[in-house]
């Protein structure tokens, strides 16, 4: 190594934010190695590196002693003091042992140990850029895929779509540019790994964050999230300003900010319902479009028990129960819907304390993260 090598370090500590004294002390410990494999020794050796003009030493270490019992790792008293009379037993004498051809095995050594901190420092970079966006979400570019994942472009390394984070209602090809939430990111032996999702409540939280001014300066409040991927979606918002209109603000002029989500979600169906504290209005809100004329609530099972208009109970309820499902998750109460002519005949319009106990609509991801969002603010059910 010479002088140049040495200013190359300084480079690469400017560049890359490599400390050029970690490298060095790093070089020096492969030297070491390198000179007891290439040479056959076993002695107690340092290697010295010059830190202005990059010349490499060899010493091998002994240790003082009477008698010699293991020349490569002792020395005698007597021999010690023609070395310096100062030396007593049991200090360890420095003897340089560089070989003639040692600057061809240091060469190597170095590129190899710069080449290896280089790619560590690298991934190191990459893992502290990426660790502080997890729950967030980026813009990728689809590269390939295999049997597992989609591998996904974000920049400065692959991340991967797991089939189950991927929606059903799209496909993938090469060079689409998609957006993502970050579910995890770890450190592997390869470098840091990023997991993404396109299926998350969270995509759908940060999606509005986006588009909706007012939820990211904190002017609306987006409560909660509820989402059946690639289909439909319901969030609740809150405005503690009364003249705010969350609702309104999440919409958008003539429908262009929800509109701009679901163009994102390929057509996935967003309902946004105004959150409120009274479970009987935020339970109501949360059925929407359906109408509803009574809300029964009872607080120590936290359940809920919703009569509608006859016509809009197929409504209330939704596909396969999609729209009572998504209610129950969003509010995280347990919903009972009823038709009014069958609240009648059980008396439930009639006593108004009325307890229920009936088919109840269980919330299927109570204790998962909630974060989704939806299409309209209101759509009929098909």
């Amino acid at each position: 190594m010479n002088s140049e090598f040495m200013d190359a370090l300084t480079t690469l500590e400017k560049e890359k934010g490599i400390s050029k004294e970690v490298i060095i002390e790093a070089i020096e410990a492969a030297l070491i190695s390198g000179y007891k494999r290439n040479f056959n020794q076993a002695q107690n050796v340092r290697v010295d590196v010059n830190r202005e003009n990059g010349s490499i030493r060899v010493f091998a270490r002994k240790e003082v002693v009477e008698e010699v019992f293991d020349a490569r790792l002792e020395i005698s008293l007597d021999e010690a003091k023609g070395i310096n009379p100062n030396y007593e037993v049991d200090d360890v004498v420095e003897i340089e042992v560089t070989p003639k051809d040692f600057g061809r095995i240091a060469a190597q050594t170095a590129k190899q140990v710069v080449t290896q901190r280089v790619r560590e420092a690298e991934r190191g970079i990459i893992y502290a850029d990426f660790i502080d966006r997890e729950e967030d979400i980026m813009t990728g570019i689809v590269q390939r895929r295999d049997n597992r994942f989609i591998y996904v472009d974000l920049g400065k390394v692959e991340a991967l779509l797991p089939l189950s984070e991927q929606m059903p209602n799209e496909s993938y090809r090469h060079n689409d540019r998609i957006k993502a939430y970050i579910t995890k990111v770890e450190k592997t032996t390869k470098g840091p790994q990023i997991m993404i999702s396109r299926t998350h409540p969270g995509l759908l939280k940060r999606l509005f964050e986006l588009e909706v001014p007012e939820i990211y300066d904190g002017t609306v409040e987006l409560k909660s999230v509820a989402r059946e991927a690639g289909d439909r979606s319901k969030i609740s918002v809150h405005a503690e300003n009364p003249e705010v209109d969350p609702v309104g603000a999440c919409v958008g002029p003539k429908g262009s900010r929800v509109q701009t989500i679901v163009n994102e979600l390929k057509g996935e169906k967003i309902d946004i319902v105004r959150w409120s504290e009274d479970p009987v209005e935020y339970v109501a809100n949360a059925l929407s479009p359906s109408k509803v004329v009574k809300v029964n609530v009872n607080e120590e099972e936290k359940t809920t028990q919703v009569i509608v208009p006859d016509y809009q109970l197929s409504l209330a309820i939704g596909k396969r129960g999609q729209n009572a499902r998504l209610a129950a998750k969003l509010t995280g109460w347990k919903i009972d819907i009823k038709s009014e002519s069958e609240a009648q005949e059980l008396g439930l319009l009639e006593d108004e304390a009325a307890s229920h106990e009936t088919l109840v609509l269980d919330q299927e991801t109570a204790d998962q993260p909630e974060a989704t969002v939806e299409t309209s603010k209101n759509h009929e059910e098909e």
